[in-house]
């Protein structure tokens, strides 16, 4: 292949992908507002047509707005590929640094900074004006600039050892560096499982134990039926950011642990946060996690395999705008631009996902009670705006959980 020949194809796959995501988009929008009128027939005793006809308010807003930001980022990707723009920075790294690891690891480092400033205008917009809008957002100034601030430094913390590391890695160890790599990648990304409920959630949110003694009760005795240990049961103050409620499983081994958010304690009674908790311990029983784990894992080590070949080529560096082969700009170029090309595959992985959820609200119903969990399903659909009648098509593309009228009528199929 020749480096216009690449080019060629990166175009169309990216004009290809933006063009396929508008159209998804375009097929939400437009579906969400033809059936904005009724409630559909399996929710029209539970929820108001007040509160279905904000929802699709909310979601074609974030849709509209969720174009916007794909035309952005393909416009973005194509100016620091093809227009130019990592090999710009790649020789002010090199102005400063010289040829060395030092200039890989700035060069990657002025990309973060410079896509993370780039983005927060869509960021902001969405906080203060979409989520505001529609009642959400509880979130203020400090606690956004804060939020940032911590990320920044987290991700350099965590982040540039990293990535020194791994260009280290693809210089020294030969042809067979994506091995180290991987072995690298993933001790990394289980030392962050493990650290991050003791180390880093609490940098952003408080974390108490579960204030509710009888709820507490309740929920060691369910965890003692599904035989599941957890290092504790916590409440989160969510609503610091906003008023959607949720839950959540964080922690490998000893650090496992159970996180509530205050939100959600105020939304459900004590039967539907019971049957909540039982659908995410299906996803523990079912090993969910861990396939997706493995799954992840697996997918990365044919990535870098792959990446290990694209590298030696000098059509792949031409083909998108990069004249200085290097490490640094392989590994960037590579990252980059995987979307672009991988996108038909996304329905794969929401598939999988939609049927996880299948499995771990079949486990909730033996368990608890289906009937509790759809209470709670209704409620949550409710106060957090969630369409009941998404597209189909854009549901299968997207959609991680089955849309509301498959879930709970599979849910009452089981009650």
């Amino acid at each position: 292949m020749t480096a216009s020949q690449f080019s060629a194809l990166f175009v169309f796959a990216l004009a290809a992908s933006v063009l396929l995501q508008l159209w998804l988009a375009a097929r939400q929008i437009n579906h969400v507002r033809r059936n904005r009128s009724a409630v559909p027939e399996a929710f029209a005793g539970s929820i108001t047509l007040t509160s279905h006809q904000r929802a699709a308010d909310y979601t074609v807003e974030k849709t509209r707005f969720g174009m916007i930001s794909t035309v952005f980022e393909a416009i973005m990707l194509a100016a620091f590929t093809l227009g130019g723009g990592i090999e710009w920075l790649m020789h002010i790294a090199q102005g400063w640094f010289g040829n060395g690891l030092a200039a890989g690891v700035c060069m990657i480092a002025m990309l973060a900074v410079i896509q993370t400033v780039l983005s927060l205008p869509f960021s902001w917009h969405s906080t203060f004006g979409i989520e505001a809008r529609y009642g959400f957002n509880q979130s203020t100034l400090a606690v956004f600039w804060g939020d940032l601030l911590k990320t920044a430094g987290i991700a350099a913390a965590l982040g540039l050892p990293l990535v020194t590391l791994v260009l280290w890695l693809m210089q020294q160890m030969g042809a067979h560096w994506w091995v180290w790599v991987w072995l690298t990648w993933m001790g990394f990304s289980l030392f962050v499982m493990w650290v991050f409920p003791t180390w880093i959630a609490p940098l952003f949110n408080k974390f108490e134990p579960l204030p509710d003694e009888s709820l507490r009760l309740r929920i060691e005795a369910l965890l003692n039926r599904c035989g599941f240990v957890a290092s504790g049961i916590f409440m989160m103050d969510g609503s610091k950011r906003s008023s959607h409620g949720n839950a959540y499983f964080t922690g490998l081994g000893k650090t496992k642990r159970i996180v509530f958010f205050d939100t959600l304690l105020k939304q459900l009674d004590g039967d539907e946060i019971e049957a909540v908790l039982a659908h995410e311990l299906g996803h523990f029983k079912r090993r969910h996690i861990v396939k997706r784990i493995i799954c992840t894992f697996v997918l990365m080590l044919g990535l870098l395999w792959v990446l290990g070949q694209l590298m030696q080529e000098a059509w792949f560096y031409n083909g998108l705008g990069v004249q200085t082969q290097s490490t640094a700009a392989a590994l960037t170029l590579f990252f980059m631009v995987l979307p672009v090309f991988t996108f038909l595959f996304a329905p794969i992985g929401s598939w999988l996902s939609r049927k996880h959820e299948f499995e771990a609200d079949e486990y909730a119903a033996q368990q608890s009670s289906a009937r509790d969990l759809i209470n709670a399903l209704v409620k949550l659909y409710r106060d957090n705006a969630s369409t009941l009648t998404p597209d189909p098509l854009h549901s299968v593309y997207y959609d991680s959980h089955p849309p509301a009228s498959l879930r709970v009528a599979a849910l009452k199929r089981l009650a």
